[in-house]
């Protein structure tokens, strides 16, 4: 008979690689809306646009649990870091530097995660969990090969936004564990963007309007929806169903298949062939999110195992 807590431990993983892929298509599908409108007016139509669905869906699904009052601020802090600042300096960076840099830079992620997790005590600083970061992120260097990136002035104010970006994600990863075992991922993942909307949709209303409607194409508006349904609410729901069930730092260590990802859809939507260079890539990301995700001995580990119904919602 299974272990049914080695059962649980293989679902969380699996749905990191949902939302690897999930997350690699929204760029592809984002250069496409915003052929028609601002990335302000983008962002506020996907933080605004998965609130009200993951309301609808969590109104189907139960009632909308309301948090204490001594977690509203850490509440609030939380869906500054994953969504206000995250989106924002993401869309505004990547317009002002290269998508190779974006790419390099982001690899900041696992590590900014790891570090605060540990200082958390949600993690162990190990030299397996280290090696596997480094193994991952050297993969991630070469398939983007650094020597093509573009680090001078022009690109400077783009470089330090992604870098603050990935700061933001790395942060909120490590930092919102708790809320999502204690009160559920739907549940707090809902809070997040509700609290995240009243804040962004102002903000790109301004540039949502002065855009011309009426000449935005039924494909456009095809891929919002599929923005705002695929890799924001069900991405961001996994990853935080995921994120109560396994360690921090093995959250982030899957951000390195992103760009494999990406790399892998380029023969179908670019028409661009793989390359030695892609399978090297591709073998040193996958050894390193495996080192990453070997069991080990994290403190999230033990107590998903000491109590598996812990999480449920």
């Amino acid at each position: 008979m299974p272990d049914k807590s080695s059962t649980q431990g293989i679902a969380p993983h699996l749905a990191l690689v949902g939302v690897q892929v999930m997350f690699g298509t929204w760029p592809i599908v984002g250069k496409v809306v915003l052929r028609a409108i601002s990335s302000t007016g983008l962002v506020a139509l996907r933080v605004g646009g998965a609130a009200i669905a993951l309301t609808l869906l969590h109104g189907r699904l139960g009632k909308l649990r309301q948090l204490p009052r001594k977690d509203l601020a850490w509440l609030f802090f939380i869906s500054l870091l994953g969504v206000v600042w995250n989106q924002l300096l993401y869309v505004k960076g990547l317009s002002l530097t290269t998508a190779i840099n974006a790419t390099l830079l982001s690899t900041t992620i696992p590590v900014c995660t790891l570090v605060i997790s540990v200082a958390l005590s949600y993690d162990r600083l190990s030299l397996r969990r280290l090696a596997g970061i480094a193994l991952a992120a050297a993969g991630v260097i070469y398939l983007v090969n650094p020597l093509r990136a573009d680090f001078s002035g022009r690109t400077l104010s783009g470089n330090l936004l992604i870098i603050a970006n990935s700061m933001c994600y790395g942060a909120y990863i490590a930092l919102s564990k708790d809320l999502f075992k204690r009160y559920g991922a739907l549940n707090v993942i809902t809070w997040v963007f509700v609290i995240a909307s009243f804040l962004v949709v102002p903000i790109g209303l301004f540039d949502i309007r002065s855009a011309d409607i009426q000449s935005i194409t039924p494909v456009i508006w095809a891929a919002v929806v599929y923005t705002i349904l695929i890799p924001t609410v069900a991405a961001y729901y996994l990853n935080a169903w995921a994120l109560a069930r396994v360690a921090p730092s093995t959250v982030a260590a899957y951000i390195y298949l992103q760009p494999l990802i990406a790399f892998g859809l380029a023969p179908l939507v670019l028409g661009e062939q793989w390359n030695s260079r892609t399978i090297l890539a591709c073998l040193l990301i996958f050894g390193g999110v495996a080192v990453v995700t070997m069991p080990g001995r994290s403190k999230a580990a033990k107590e998903v195992a000491e109590r598996p119904d812990a999480l449920a919602h």
